[in-house]
């Protein structure tokens, strides 16, 4: 009895991520084929062990960029075994699952979201190690754009026999993985708009006045992005009449815990760069900070060089609207609160000129609606570049971070 298994292999030439096995059974020179009950078995533990590996890696998320955050199951007859990435520097996720279990990790299967690379960095291959280690298949979520790797570990596991198979849940650990994966595609950063406004789309009063329209939940939700971002940018404008600190505040560290986050040993509250488009008042709250101008493709590309993965906007309206215009926004995060103006003299979400007729009405994808509290979080994306936008691993965690 054997299996024979079909599936997106290194070749590139099988279905996507549908794996399939047949047993076949000689018996008295008949063939006897078992078929869909062990086909939809084996299927669902593909799914599920890197269902696993993909919350595994939320568990790196805070603490590995510049590096992506991977997740990592090695599944073998003794048992499984888990591993994420370490600090930059550290084990990545393969090795961490690799050491969890040593040599009962021969002729087991891995499963990892992000493919394994084969280049040496201030860590050894992870291919290498796969391979000393007699892993017999490998299940990879996607493809690492990272030009050292690119396909080439995919390449390197096939060609030492080990079984490859690409693709399983591969929307749902793009989705994860975005602001990395933008990064090396474009060498800039993932953008965030962040908008916090009333039911009728006024984020601030008259007279420019705007603490608090949202209440104490969704603050802290927005400091919970604070803390998955590498930097947050806001205007001049915004400084000198909110003057905002834009530090992860007070339940910082809970959200930290609700993102399935692991605190590493002696490890500094993570605070983003904080980064301004003008010059920054001498006592304004924001300072430190970076001061830029000009265009904003040039901004996001010096962002991008200095390893920003993830920029979250703030605003104001002009800012806000003039990401939005040159269509570099990645994804809209609107924070609405049960409240009216009432008026239109109240500054508007965008201050800049919009749509003149409903066909130029920019129309985007609705990812997900939360409560929080009182208010709502609404996640947008445009509708042609977003990658698995059914997925949201980020704001959902079905199980805590555990690692053997």
């Amino acid at each position: 009895m054997w299996p024979v298994e079909s599936g997106t292999s290194a070749s590139g030439d099988r279905p996507h991520y549908a794996v399939v096995f047949e047993w076949i059974i000689w018996v008295r020179g008949s063939r006897l084929v078992v078929t869909t009950a062990i086909s939809v078995r084996v299927e669902m533990r593909d799914e599920q062990g890197m269902a696993r590996a993909i919350e595994l890696a939320q568990c790196a998320r805070l603490h590995a960029p510049p590096n992506p955050w991977v997740g990592c199951v090695i599944a073998s007859s003794e048992g499984v075994f888990e591993g994420a990435t370490s600090v930059p520097g550290g084990p990545h996720a393969e090795a961490a699952a690799l050491q969890a279990a040593g040599e009962r990790a021969r002729g087991a299967t891995m499963y990892v979201t992000l493919e394994p690379c084969a280049h040496t960095g201030r860590t050894p291959p992870c291919t290498s190690a796969i391979i000393d280690a007699g892993i017999s298949r490998v299940v990879v979520g996607a493809e690492d754009p990272d030009l050292r790797v690119s396909g080439r570990g995919i390449a390197v596991l096939g060609e030492a026999g080990v079984n490859v198979v690409v693709g399983v849940l591969r929307e749902a650990v793009e989705e994860q993985l975005a602001p990395y994966l933008k990064h090396r595609r474009t060498n800039r950063p993932w953008v965030v708009l962040k908008l916090a406004a009333t039911m009728d789309g006024r984020l601030a009063a008259p007279d420019g006045t705007s603490k608090w329209i949202t209440g104490p939940e969704a603050r802290s939700d927005v400091a919970r992005l604070r803390l998955m971002s590498d930097a947050v940018l806001v205007g001049a404008g915004t400084i000198r009449t909110d003057d905002p600190s834009l530090t992860v505040r007070l339940g910082a560290q809970s959200e930290r815990l609700r993102a399935g986050e692991h605190e590493q040993p002696d490890e500094p509250q993570r605070e983003p760069l904080r980064v301004v488009l003008g010059r920054v008042p001498e006592q304004a709250k924001v300072r430190p900070a970076i001061e830029m101008e000009g265009d904003l493709g040039a901004v996001l590309d010096r962002l991008g060089s200095m390893g920003v993965l993830q920029l979250m906007v703030e605003g104001g309206a002009r800012v806000a609207h003039a990401f939005h215009a040159s269509g570099l926004a990645d994804r809209y995060v609107l924070y609405l609160a049960p409240a009216l103006f009432g008026g239109d003299d109240a500054v508007p979400m965008f201050r800049g000129e919009g749509a003149i007729s409903i066909s130029d009405l920019w129309r985007g994808r609705l990812i997900s609606v939360e409560r929080l509290g009182d208010d709502l979080r609404v996640d947008l994306a445009p509708v042609l570049t977003e990658p698995g936008a059914q997925w949201s691993y980020e704001r959902e965690m079905s199980e805590p971070c555990l690692l053997d």
